[in-house]
C-alpha cells in the first residue's frame, strides 16, 4: 500500500529548498512532547513544545542488510527533568519521532498526510553527559534487530514448565538428571 501525501507536502518536496522539523514523543514516567520547530506545535491532540531543548535527532537510515544500528535523540537537560526521569528508570519506555515539512510561508504542514513517522521504538540506553557549557540527555532507542541478541532460557523440566503454565503437561515425562546423547547429521 503506497502512502498518500497531501498536495502541499508534495509541493514542498518538489521545491528547491526543503525545510523540516521533528516531533518527538517520549512516554517515559511522564509523557513529553518536543519539537525542533521554533514555536510550539499542536498535533494529534498534544502540544509539542519548542523549548524542550531538542539538540540532535538521528536521520532515518535505510539499510539493505540486517544490522544493529540504534536510533539516537539528544536533548539539553538544564532543568534536570531528564536526569530525574532516567534515575526513576526509563529503559523499555516508548519513543516516537516524526518529521514534518515547512511550506514557503514558513508554516508547518500539520495535516495527517503531512507528518511522517521516521522512528518508533523503545529506550535502550539513556545517559546524561555534561560539558563545560551545558548538560545533555542522550536517549538511544532500540534497533529493530536488538532482539537478535536476546537469550531466552527455558528449563526443560516439569518444574520449568510449571513456572510458565501449570496446566501444561508436555514436560511431565522428562526426568531430571537424565542424559540422552543424540547423533546429529549423517551417521
Amino acid at each position: 500500500m503506497a502512502r498518500v501525501f497531501s498536495t502541499n507536502f508534495t509541493t514542498v518536496l518538489n521545491s528547491d529548498v526543503i525545510r523540516y522539523f521533528f516531533l518527538i514523543e517520549l512516554n517515559l514516567n511522564n509523557d513529553y512532547y518536543f519539537t525542533s520547530y521554533p514555536s510550539d506545535i499542536p498535533y494529534n491532540g498534544n502540544i509539542y513544545i519548542s523549548d524542550g531543548g531538542v539538540f540532535e535527532v538521528d536521520s532515518p537510515r535505510f539499510s539493505s542488510v540486517v544490522d544493529r544500528e540504534a536510533y539516537k535523540i539528544v536533548l539539553t537537560d538544564i532543568d534536570n527533568t531528564m536526569s530525574t526521569e532516567f534515575s526513576a528508570g526509563v529503559i523499555g519506555a516508548p519513543i516516537k519521532v516524526m518529521v514534518g515539512l515547512i511550506d514557503s510561508n514558513n508554516q508547518p504542514l500539520l495535516s495527517a498526510g503531512d507528518i511522517v513517522e521516521i522512528y518508533s521504538g523503545f529506550v535502550d540506553k539513556p545517559e546524561i553527559s555534561i560539558d563545560w557549557e551545558t548538560k545533555y540527555a542522550s536517549i538511544e532507542g532500540t534497533s529493530p534487530m536488538s532482539d537478535l541478541d536476546r537469550i531466552n532460557l527455558t528449563m526443560v523440566s516439569k518444574d520449568g514448565m510449571d513456572s510458565i503454565n501449570t496446566n501444561d503437561t508436555s514436560f511431565d515425562s522428562i526426568y531430571e538428571d537424565s542424559e540422552t546423547i543424540l547423533k546429529w547429521g549423517k551417521v
